[in-house]
């Protein structure tokens, strides 16, 4: 059986990368179109679109997590495959009505973006480069018991294999078909080992491997608004994306929100007389993207 490691950009990730060798590695990379967000560096965007394969704009996380991945690829000596689907400009865009394109925003109760930007590429890429049942290793860790077993029970309702609902074809009244598909089963190799976060971090220590100050995207719902108001001001045109974005989404439909009760001007604007430090969070702070 071919092995898989699924890598997000974290330390816990690329902990398994380094120390539990794959078949594969694959990193899916979240794209935007926003020029206002363009990685900085021309030369690293070019090496960027050739391994996506398809012109790389800018990322809606950290921008530090691009280096993270060519230098964890150089550190364990092993080729990472990028995969990336639709731009996160692309995935809130859901349809049309009346002409106009209408901006419906994934959430904590509908994580489409995790489906369509991380889940549905690494899919794909499966499909069209292994077609066979892999064993896909899960950054949690040895406190993370109970996440493992949530996925542990949706793979068991298929026979212990985790699936993906994919497009296989055309009906006759031209409407898409689609099937569960099979195609991984997921382990756990550091609650197998438990390895606990600091094991981590100190593994990492003067290794020459630079991780982002949080994973996933700078505007992700998971987090909450004092950390949000946090990343407004370390990544203010990263965060205007997800200001800019709910303001369309909120003239389409009522309460079309990231973040139920509230806004991301609003909590941009918010806790004007607290002074926030890199050091006041904590890695529950840092999102959670579903993987």
């Amino acid at each position: 059986m071919k092995t898989v490691n699924s890598i997000s950009g974290g330390q816990t990730s690329a902990y398994i990368a380094a120390n539990y060798p794959a078949d594969y590695n694959i990193f899916a990379l979240v794209t935007t179109d926003d020029i206002k967000c363009q990685y900085p560096d021309a030369k690293v965007r070019q090496i960027v679109s050739d391994k996506i394969g398809k012109e790389f704009i800018g990322t809606l996380e950290e921008d530090i997590i691009i280096k993270t991945i060519l230098d964890l690829e150089q550190f364990i000596g092993t080729k990472i495959d990028w995969v990336s689907g639709k731009s996160f400009d692309e995935q809130v865009k859901r349809y049309k009505l009346n002409g106009e394109i209408k901006i419906h925003l994934p959430s904590v109760m509908r994580r489409t973006c995790t489906v369509e930007m991380k889940i549905e590429p690494i899919f794909e890429f499966w499909k069209k480069n292994i077609g066979e049942i892999t064993e896909t290793r899960i950054g949690f860790r040895a406190n993370e018991t109970s996440r493992a077993n949530a996925m542990i029970e949706r793979a068991n309702e298929t026979n212990g294999i985790l699936t993906f609902k994919s497009i296989v074809g055309k009906s006759d009244n031209g409407r898409n078909k689609w099937k569960h598909i099979p195609y991984q089963i997921p382990r756990f190799p550091l609650i197998e080992d438990n390895i606990y976060k600091d094991s981590i971090v100190e593994f990492w220590k003067n290794k020459p491997v630079e991780f982002a100050y949080m994973n996933n995207c700078v505007g992700c719902f998971h987090r909450n608004p004092v950390v949000l108001k946090h990343m407004s001001d370390r990544h203010p045109n990263k965060y205007q994306w997800f200001v800019d974005t709910e303001n369309q989404g909120m003239k389409h439909f009522t309460g079309n929100n990231w973040k139920q009760g509230m806004t991301y001007e609003k909590i941009r604007s918010s806790f004007k007389q607290m002074e926030l430090f890199d050091t006041d969070f904590n890695e529950c702070d840092s999102g959670y993207c579903g993987l």
